[in-house]
């Protein structure tokens, strides 16, 4: 029987205990030290607002809000309301990242109003999560 020579038996007993050590803590860091890199992107809705000919609004008003139910007779109270006026674009972008938070399952539906003297549209936008959302209103 070929057997090693005691002093390797020796050198396999001391460095067995803090070899796994090593590399429990080494899985360890690993596994926890990568997820905290995760970083989250923005949630962001951004509104273009056209005509009925299909060319941008300047200066058009954009109301973002979404109203929390009760029931089916009463109507909750605002969960957001925010403003902004469109760009030369036509467009108007809305940062809602401080609202999100990770781990979270959905964000929110949120109704779209735009206005500009006697034009008007409306509609509604699903905010996914850590994504730009894009949505088109014809003022009419």
């Amino acid at each position: 029987m070929n057997r090693p020579a005691d002093s390797d038996f020796e050198n396999m007993k001391s460095n067995t205990p803090l070899h796994v050590f090593g590399m429990l803590a080494l899985l360890f860091v690993g596994a926890f030290g990568f997820n905290g890199c995760n970083e989250i992107e923005d949630t962001v809705a951004v509104i273009y607002v056209q005509n009925s000919l299909g060319a941008p609004v300047q200066g058009a008003e954009v109301r973002l809000f979404a109203v929390g139910s009760v029931n089916q007779t009463v109507i909750g109270e605002l969960r957001f309301d925010t403003t902004q006026v469109t760009n030369a674009a036509g467009s108007v972008s809305f940062n809602f990242s401080e609202y999100y938070q990770q781990g979270q399952a959905g964000f929110a539906v949120l109704d779209i109003e735009a206005t500009k003297g006697s034009l008007e549209g409306i509609g509604i936008i699903k905010i996914e999560e850590e994504l730009t959302n894009e949505q088109t209103v014809i003022m009419e």
